[in-house]
């Protein structure tokens, strides 16, 4: 069976892109290797968990020498390396943290790969997840395009500027097989919430402030989780050896329009006055460094692997408001800390 390591596999976008991958090729061995931190959490992954072509290992991605054990125990021919910090307000409040693992726990798999596959990059590929916040800030016109110069203005994006540095690095030096894809904003079911869209459907839900950065006129543009999942497979699959891809949802909304769509979807799926819950809404001092406005042109990715958004967004937060509402144990567990007992309960 061919091997391949999903790295953050547990987390938000990682465990619906292992559970695609686990359904749709069951001649691939796919290998989960997670630390399973605050946002790793195998409680997404119960559905596949048992499945002959699953394994779970848990391992620190800054720990060089058990990363390059790994990939000999487990003979990796391909890698898609999604761990990383993501939130930027613990990036500010905490910046080391951010260089350790996104940039020194991608050069530890990096390394290990070279090691690996030296002298046999034939059908070996290391894949490279980023972000479009390392662009920088847009104005009111334009789109963040494959050969957009970076500008990253947060240690978030600045640790993700590097880690795509040090891929494209040990491409140009050593001929490792790399390609990267920078995308915009995720949401779906399964996200920790920290994040602005499940964090305010369960402080809609709970009658709790809606903090709002400034004025809410901040531009994000974004994505359905499990189209960025079918955009991941198929660049592994056939996108260029070397190249970039850029992974948007066409789809852009200033944070306050979505916080009142959101609030608009919550309020009517629990039967509330439509709109009521608007005055929950509590304008907070702006993010330091909070770029203005991130918008992907994907034409690209289109135009040469075939992929578009398979979701409207009007259709996609329907559903995500659905399954966090339905889903209120999973976000009860989270929200306490519960779910990180389940990695003793099922491998101790």
């Amino acid at each position: 069976m061919k091997t391949l390591l999903i790295t953050g596999g547990a987390g938000f976008i990682g465990s619906h892109l292992v559970r695609l991958l686990v359904n749709k090729y069951p001649e691939y061995r796919i290998v989960n290797m997670d630390v399973l931190t605050y946002a790793g959490n195998l409680a997404n992954l119960k559905d596949i968990e048992d499945k002959e072509n699953y394994e779970f290992v848990k391992c620190n991605i800054c720990d060089y020498v058990a990363v390059q054990k790994v990939f000999t125990d487990y003979n990796v021919e391909g890698v898609i390396h999604l761990a990383a910090e993501s939130h930027v307000d613990r990036s500010i409040k905490d910046p080391f943290s951010f260089a350790q693992t996104n940039v020194m726990g991608t050069l530890s798999l990096l390394q290990s790969a070279k090691l690996a596959w030296e002298g046999n990059y034939e059908g070996k590929l290391f894949y490279h997840v980023s972000t479009d916040e390392v662009y920088g800030s847009l104005g009111e016109e334009g789109f963040f395009l494959e050969t957009t110069k970076y500008d990253p203005h947060s240690p978030y994006s600045a640790s993700k500027a590097s880690s795509d540095h040090f891929v494209r690095a040990f491409h140009d030096t050593y001929g490792l097989p790399v390609v990267i894809s920078n995308c915009s904003n995720n949401y779906g079911s399964y996200q920790f919430p920290e994040k602005l869209i499940p964090l305010f459907i369960n402080n809609i839900k709970h009658n709790k402030p809606l903090p709002v950065y400034g004025k809410g006129e901040n531009v994000r543009d974004w994505l359905f989780v499990n189209d960025h999942a079918r955009a991941i497979d198929l660049i592994f699959h056939k996108g260029k050896i070397g190249d970039t891809y850029n992974i948007g949802g066409f789809n852009e909304w200033k944070n306050i329009d979505l916080i009142k769509v959101m609030i608009k979807t919550v309020d009517r799926l629990l039967g509330r006055e439509e709109g009521a819950s608007e005055k929950l809404i509590t304008y907070v001092t702006d993010r330091a460094g909070h770029d203005l406005r991130y918008a992907i042109d994907s034409t690209k990715l289109k135009e040469e692997l075939g992929w578009e958004p398979s979701l409207q967004f009007e259709e996609g937060i329907e559903k995500t408001v659905n399954w966090y509402l339905e889903n209120e144990t999973w976000l009860e567990n989270v929200t306490s800390g519960a779910y990180q007992k389940y990695y003793e309960e099922m491998y101790s």
